[in-house]
């Protein structure tokens, strides 16, 4: 396992099976696909950087890798994928390279268009203008900005008229064409319209001149940007008591697609919205404008009684499209106590690579400390790049179902496609409009050989080959390919087949054939199971997957489900875990800082624990800790011990924080305090109020949820059968 970490750490690529099963039937018998999870962009700062074209084979178009056969006497490689004969030079110690092209060209800077809800309470929209203002200030002084706000209606403003604030108005019922915003916005008043030709962008037919007064370098329109902030205020028409703010979400998102599609088509361009409640008028609403009808919950989703969610999401889909269509990206800052439509906005954002943050306010850090990052360039850099293609090379006896992440089908079909779909499949390329250094995908494979050929002593016919393709414009403006070439080995082994889809069932019985399948044991003999240390906690990953909040959606709202699924779909293996299995650190005057079990017997009254649950950091204080605390102990010189004892979770926390995106939530808590329950909802419930009295100092959980105790046991019984 030590030398695929170790090929992890250099390719940024992580597989459940690195040896794989050898036919398709042994496959299926594996319960776990066949599958990779790949960080496009994962920094290796001893990866060279080539300043050429990748060598390409002549048949498959492969990349030259370290895994070619080389003839050295005829000067040729022969492609694993193919077998071609193909010339040469060749790097033999990087199974990861990139490659940047010699370009003349000017690199392209990148567009910021804000797209922001007026729809605020003054205090929410002070807030917004002060984080937008101190956001503006991060961003490179070339880069293009634009500037919608949208309320009841949609205010499209000319930043490249200084002298007064001017906009364009655009009705929030109204669905509005590109060609109606180009003749709307006046853009062939001094170049008339071309008869032929696209319409879109300075080479198409477009003046420069009139894409200037909506699209600016920030240093040239620094003092437009800021007396449109200052001057921004609440929407002004009145909203009667009964009824919710209109608000034409949908319809200035479209407005800002048309108009990025107008301007700057395929470059790297970011919508980035900033919404503040639900969207109420236009295709996209989420509910009417009436406080009577409540906003769509999981139930309502579940018995199709949710009576604006399918014409949102089809709207969105087309969003999706044409945004993939651009190469745009569209990032979501939802600030609220209420739902704003992250459900049906998920496609939109998820399809084009966009950055998501929930939070309750825009005064909140979570929403304040994440916008300022995706503008940082410092050691917490997101790396934000845009207008990728991914593209999958492999073995003819493995086939791609498809991805889950943020990114859309290019339909490349082939015959690297599988049959099976599974997320955005059919295809062997897919468009990544943005990807950041910690995008991650998750690639499902099908192994498609139906037997094992007699001969597998041979050298490499018992090898796979995989070769993943990003090309990317980097965030300096040039365009660059990365090229990660993989081998693995299959195996033939002895040879049960799942049925129909309910969550926690499926992941109980897909369990049960995993461990039933790979486990140690005597038929039928419980106390006999054992499983190998490369499986022992993956029983109890499984246990706390099904208590999360990926698959138990009660207590969470449609936005707050889509949010968390959002997140967990693009991040990489390690974030994923801690965001299904926290890490919980224990810190005590006996010892230094500890991992702890995950459970309710890690809490006692002389202890700290900090627990990282991904969206949530929790300071949790044992009640001795947090009585000497309140009693000012921490600061007097003689106890200078218990202060350090504070200190040391508040300093670990501010450290995991720090390089994290979207920003945590840092939740600071005392033992039978009312925030205890971000802690105690992670903990396994090994002590429950009808259960074993706690540990002396410890606690107890109100709760009828099974321990792990109690699901392994019933494994083990199942298991066996």
């Amino acid at each position: 396992m030590v030398e695929f970490l170790e090929l992890e750490a250099q390719d940024g690529v992580r597989m459940p099976w690195n040896v794989i099963p050898g036919t398709k039937q042994e496959s299926a018998q594996s319960i776990i696909p066949v599958a990779a999870i790949y960080t496009p962009l994962k920094p290796f700062p001893s990866m060279p950087v080539l300043p050429y074209s990748p060598l390409r084979c002549r048949t498959c178009r492969s990349v030259l890798n370290p895994f070619a056969i080389v003839d050295f006497s005829a000067k040729l490689w022969i492609c694993p994928f193919c077998f071609q004969r193909n010339h040469f030079p060749l790097f033999p110690n990087y199974t990861t390279l990139e490659y940047e092209s010699p370009s003349d060209a000017t690199p392209v800077p990148m567009v910021f268009m804000l797209v922001v809800d007026t729809c605020l309470i003054e205090e929410e929209m002070g807030f917004l203008k002060s984080a937008l203002a101190q956001a503006m200030d991060l961003v490179p002084g070339n880069s293009l900005v634009g500037m919608i706000t949208f309320g009841t209606y949609v205010q499209v403003h000319e930043l490249g008229f200084g002298h007064v604030s001017k906009s364009y108005v655009f009705k929030g019922t109204k669905d509005v064409s590109k060609d109606q915003l180009l003749e709307q916005m006046n853009f062939f008043a001094k170049k008339p319209r071309p008869t032929t030709g696209v319409v879109a962008g300075s080479r198409d037919g477009l003046s420069a001149e009139s894409i200037a007064r909506f699209l600016l370098p920030v240093a040239e329109c620094e003092f437009a940007l800021d007396s449109v902030l200052e001057e921004l205020q609440k929407d002004p028409w009145p909203v009667p008591a009964d009824q919710r703010a209109v608000r034409c979400t949908s319809t200035a998102l479209s407005v800002a697609a048309s108009l990025l599609g107008a301007c700057v088509p395929g470059s790297g361009a970011r919508i980035m919205a900033f919404i503040g409640g639900p969207s109420t008028e236009g295709p996209g609403a989420i509910v009417s404008k009436n406080l009577s009808e409540p906003i769509r919950s999981h139930k309502d989703l579940d018995k199709d009684s949710a009576p604006h969610y399918h014409k949102a999401v089809k709207f969105y889909e087309g969003l999706a499209k044409q945004l993939v269509h651009q190469g745009h990206v569209l990032d979501l800052f939802a600030c609220s106590l209420d739902q704003v439509g992250v459900a049906e906005l998920k496609i939109a954002v998820e399809r084009t690579g966009g950055i998501v943050v929930l939070a309750e306010s825009f005064g909140h850090a979570v929403f304040r400390d994440s916008l300022k990052r995706v503008f940082q360039s410092t050691d917490y850099d997101l790396g934000l790049s845009s207008n990728g293609i991914f593209e999958i090379n492999c073995s003819k006896d493995i086939k791609v179902q498809g991805i889950i992440g943020p990114c859309a089908s290019l339909e490349k079909k082939g015959p690297l496609c599988s049959d099976t779909v599974v997320g955005q499949g059919n295809t062997s390329a897919w468009k990544l409009c943005g990807l950041d250094k910690d995008t991650s995908l998750c690639l499902i494979f099908d192994v498609v050989k139906k037997d094992i050929p007699d001969a597998i002593g041979q050298s490499t016919s018992n090898q796979f080959y995989f070769q993943f393709l990003t090309y990317y414009q980097h965030g300096n403006g040039q365009m660059r390919l990365r090229v990660t070439t993989l081998s693995r080995r299959w195996i033939a082994g002895p040879g049960s087949i799942q049925a129909e889809f309910d969550p926690i069932r499926w992941l109980d019985r897909s369990l049960i054939q995993l461990c039933s399948r790979f486990g140690d044991y005597q038929k039928d003999n419980p106390s006999s199971f054992s499983l190998s240390p490369r499986f022992s906690i993956f029983p109890q990953f499984i246990f706390h997957l099904r208590r999360s909040q990926f698959v138990q959606v009660f207590n969470n709202s449609p936005d707050e489900t889509a949010y968390f699924r959002m997140i967990l779909n693009r991040e990489n293996v390690a974030n994923s875990v801690v965001m299904i299995q926290p890490s919980l650190i224990s810190y005590s005057f006996h010892s230094g800082p500890e991992p702890a079990l995950l459970d309710v017997a890690a809490i006692a009254a002389d202890r700290i624990l900090l627990l990282d649950s991904y969206f949530t950091v929790v300071v949790f204080h044992g009640a001795t800790i947090a009585q000497w605390r309140n009693a000012g102990y921490q600061n007097q010189p003689e106890h200078e011990v218990f202060a350090q004892l504070l200190r040391a979770p508040r300093d670990d926390a501010d450290a995991i924080i720090k390089e994290r995106f979207p920003v945590p939530r840092l939740v600071i808590c005392d033992q039978h305090g009312s925030q205890a329950r971000f802690l105690l909802a992670k903990l396994n419930p090994s002590a429950t109020y009808n259960s074993a009295s706690p540990l002396p100092g410890g606690d107890i959980l109100f709760t009828d949820d099974v321990s792990f105790e109690v699901f392994l046991d019933h494994l083990q019984r199942l298991a066996v059968q």
